[in-house]
């Protein structure tokens, strides 16, 4: 695992659509997990005021290659004109489940049902 950067991307997403953005980050292989908190609550600023909203947050397992994608899908699928997106850096975990996270974003895992 020595080369390999892992990351947790943290976004928050409308409650209805959480779970379509989460089914295509994995689907289309940017994430090996993406874990849908529901009803968070956010207060922002937003265009000179102050704005409240019922939202899901979206944790994102992945590595940092895969950053540049996710930000992309995003763009392209989240209903918000800015979507929020950030990344932390994972640094240290449980190498059996640092190694699946690879595994599962290359494609290379086995099925279950092997």
């Amino acid at each position: 695992m020595e080369n390999i950067y892992h990351v947790m991307g943290i976004a928050a997403a409308p409650t209805e659509k959480a779970q379509s953005l989460a089914d295509g980050l994995v689907e289309n292989r940017l994430a090996a997990c993406v874990q849908v908190i529901p009803s968070i609550k956010s207060t922002y600023w937003w265009k000179g005021k102050i704005e409240h909203e019922e939202e899901s947050l979206l944790l994102i397992k992945t590595e940092q290659s895969k950053t540049r994608g996710i930000r992309d899908f995003l763009k392209k699928h989240h209903p918000y004109e800015v979507p929020e997106f950030i990344i932390l850096p994972v640094t240290d975990g449980n190498p059996s489940f640092l190694g699946w996270i690879s595994e599962s974003i290359s494609g290379d895992i086995q099925s279950n049902t092997e």
